[in-house]
């Protein structure tokens, strides 16, 4: 196995309810389409979501909130930038599927919207570890991947900002709302990095096997977990 380490020692005093759990998944097998099984299983969750929060405001659901105040905390006071669980959830509950990316990404963002949690994933080939989820610095770059055609993707992080970064740049912009283009997942991805994102709600461990057993069964993944939180803010997979 790899040998990976993160960490999250610079957030531990703001935010001492943050905990993560990380996943190394490797001999990936990342198919570009949606199988028959896995649609299925995403119609099925999908139609769950929206019974589940039916006539629910999206602050009233405990893994928006939860990540509301999150962001609050580092100054994101109003909607404009929602964490990835809250999107996942205003999508599917206003009558659209979730994103078709890959057999990985679908994976990973239908555990997101069963579990209520924020997931990312980066290909661990085009990442320069250590990882840590921290707060911005001057210098740090950003490529968002959510860039239109034509736009110039550069869109370095506001100061103050919670960031997960490599070594080189930043991967995901405030916390767990953009990705970088230059880790995206892809069908030529063989190693990625998970993480499985909670701040004080939930049940993580739960998500964590569930997404690393789904990984395994679809994308033929071999998969090592471990958890970092404020008593344990720094880890080594593998």
């Amino acid at each position: 196995m790899t040998s990976m380490q993160l960490t999250i020692a610079e957030l531990t005093e703001r935010f001492p309810d943050f905990r993560v759990a990380v996943l190394l998944a490797e001999d990936l097998t990342v198919a570009a389409g949606r199988p028959g099984h896995l649609d299925a299983a995403i119609l099925a969750s999908e139609a769950a979501c929206r019974s589940q929060y039916e006539g629910m405001e999206l602050s009233a659901i405990p893994g928006v909130a939860a990540w509301r105040s999150a962001y609050k905390g580092f100054g994101i006071k109003k909607t404009s930038y929602r964490s990835s669980v809250e999107r996942l959830i205003k999508r599917v509950t206003a009558g659209d599927r979730l994103p078709a990316i890959n057999n990985f990404v679908d994976i990973y963002n239908t555990i997101s919207l069963q579990h209520g949690f924020c997931i990312g994933a980066d290909d661990l080939d085009r990442i320069a570890p250590p990882v840590a989820f921290r707060f911005s610095r001057p210098g740090d770059s950003f490529l968002d991947m959510g860039a239109e055609a034509g736009e110039d993707p550069n869109d370095p992080p506001k100061d103050g900002e919670v960031v997960l970064a490599d070594s080189r740049h930043v991967l995901c912009r405030r916390w767990n709302w953009r990705q970088d283009m230059r880790s995206a997942i892809t069908p030529q991805t063989r190693r990625a990095l998970v993480t499985v994102q909670a701040n004080g709600w939930g049940e993580l461990e739960e998500a964590a096997n569930h997404l690393a057993g789904w990984l395994t069964a679809d994308c033929g993944a071999k998969v090592s977990i471990d958890y970092a939180d404020r008593s344990n803010p720094a880890i080594t997979l593998g």
